[in-house]
């Protein structure tokens, strides 16, 4: 009876683990076609979106999807060549994906209502501060700080104990 009690508890324990680990939403292990669709599902699901606008946002997310590969080809290609960017090249780069973040926010707001564009714009700003936080904070120079304050840090209110390097950023 101890054998199958245990051999239960370490089943459904391995079950859990494996369960935890394939949930993770691992994009890396997904086609370009897969992680639109599954973008698109969430955004269906979160913003309610019509027939008419999923249609419209997965032609936006197939462009920009297809748009993101390029960059990828061309980014994997110059590090097997072990060439690395220049600050100038950085910069460009940089500047380009701001732009294009800029153009697709734009189209999205043409597609999507007012109250699911607010919706939109606020998840994705708790998604890029969760990226922050998990990168080990705002090591980059990236800019704005404004948004460290709830870091989800469970230190008794001491939420910018990862982000106080003097004041000088």
């Amino acid at each position: 009876m101890k054998k199958l009690i245990i051999a239960l508890i370490l089943g459904m324990g391995l079950s859990g683990f494996a369960q935890d680990t394939n949930n993770r939403g691992n994009n890396q292990n997904m086609t370009p076609e897969q992680r639109v669709e599954k973008q698109l599902a969430s955004m269906t699901k979160d913003l309610s979106l019509d027939a008419k606008q999923q249609e419209a946002v997965g032609v936006l997310l197939k462009e920009k999807s297809v748009k993101a590969q390029e960059v990828r080809a061309k980014r994997e290609a110059q590090r097997s060549s072990g060439e690395k960017m220049t600050d100038e090249q950085r910069n460009a780069f940089r500047t380009a994906m701001q732009a294009e973040k800029e153009d697709t926010d734009t189209k999205l707001k043409a597609i999507l209502t007012a109250d699911q564009f607010k919706k939109y714009t606020a998840t994705r700003a708790e998604n890029e501060e969760k990226m922050r936080q998990r990168r080990g904070g705002n090591n980059n120079g990236g800019g704005n700080n404004a948004g460290n304050d709830n870091g989800g840090n469970d230190n008794g209110g001491n939420s910018n104990r990862g982000n106080n390097d003097g004041g000088n950023n």
